[in-house]
């Protein structure tokens, strides 16, 4: 599949809630995994589809987004949620950085090795 999107996005891990209008004037509020995150949108992995076109607010623990979800696609363990951002919003770190973040163009580094240590409540016998 041909990559379509403008601008490169970044990988990141964190629960948000995102709140959209369920077409019957009903508010809907869940819980979703935010996938990932470019300047003009994110993408959420949620339990339930919600319809292209609505309006949605993700908020997260440094304030929220609006936007209007573009695509929505069930994978297997879930719908793909792609949102874009509304109202000239753009997303940047300074304003908010989620909890894991990881750009797939940085290589991976070796971890340090780390020294052993003891399970908590127990000793190391040599």
């Amino acid at each position: 599949m041909r990559e379509r999107r403008a601008e490169d996005r970044l990988l990141c891990a964190e629960l948000v809630e995102v709140i959209w209008d369920n077409n019957s004037g009903r508010e809907q509020r869940k819980v979703a995994n935010l996938e990932d995150i470019s300047p003009n949108g994110i993408c959420l992995q949620t339990e339930r589809a919600i319809t292209v076109g609505s309006s949605v607010t993700v908020r997260c623990r440094q304030g929220e987004f609006t936007g209007t979800v573009r695509y929505c696609l069930f994978r297997g363990i879930g719908y793909f949620v792609g949102i874009q951002f509304t109202g000239g919003v753009k997303w940047c770190t300074q304003e908010y950085e989620p909890e894991h973040l990881l750009d797939p163009q940085l290589p991976v580094r070796e971890p340090r090795p780390q020294p052993a240590r003891a399970a908590r409540g127990l000793r190391l016998v040599q």
